[in-house]
């Protein structure tokens, strides 16, 4: 079975943080039109300190560097988005803990988890227009492509494409969570920042795993 290198996974990582960084301004932007437009500076924050640390992480397995991945996303984004982000990595290593290759349903098995401890740590659930919409939907198609035998990159492409569309596929949703919740109907029509950089990031890392 075709298996996902620490050297992919890496890429994933560094992938994440690069759209973080470059998109700023960008995700702040969304963020403003119903929120309070932090989104992207916080994302960018966290992220920032994994790419300075970068070369004093545990390399040694995939779950390790993931938890260090974690620790800093944790302690150094703002707002709801630390928790959010820091367990979306810390449920993922824990599952990985030990492997320098992943097989898809390994894979999915470790977003399952970290889509059940977000749940737990935020209370939010599917369909309140949060970045769990993107996680699900990413994730949900990894299923299906490891049920039908694709390729690695291929179920790759099509997990950053279901990511993707949801934002659109949620843009007429009501939010439910978080400070755009507060605005009650207002907020249908309207992008969800985390749901983009979900969906952002999955399109990236799809195009690096390919070398594009």
């Amino acid at each position: 079975m075709e298996k996902l290198t620490q050297a992919q996974a890496e890429t994933i990582v560094m992938t994440m943080t690069d759209v973080a960084l470059a998109n700023e301004a960008y995700f702040s932007d969304l963020d403003a039109v119903m929120g309070d437009a932090d989104f992207g500076r916080s994302l960018a924050a966290g992220f920032r300190v994994v790419k300075e640390r970068w070369e004093t992480y545990d390399h040694s397995s995939i779950g390790t560097l993931l938890l260090n991945v974690s620790s800093a996303l944790t302690s150094n984004t703002g707002g709801c988005s630390g928790p959010v982000w820091g367990t979306l990595f810390m449920r993922t290593g824990m599952a990985f803990r030990g492997k320098t290759e992943l097989t898809l349903p390994e894979i999915t098995a470790g977003l399952r988890s970290a889509i059940e401890g977000i749940m737990k740590r935020g209370g939010a659930v599917l369909g309140d227009k949060t970045l769990l919409d993107a996680l699900d939907a990413l994730t949900s198609t990894l299923e299906t492509a490891a049920a039908q035998g694709d390729p690695l990159l291929d179920a790759f492409d099509k997990a950053a494409d279901a990511a993707y569309a949801m934002r659109d596929t949620s843009k007429s949703w009501v939010a439910k969570r978080g400070r755009q919740s507060f605005t009650g109907d207002r907020s249908a029509g309207t992008y969800d920042p985390g749901i983009v950089a979900i969906g952002d990031m999955a399109k990236a890392v799809a195009a690096a795993l390919r070398g594009e």
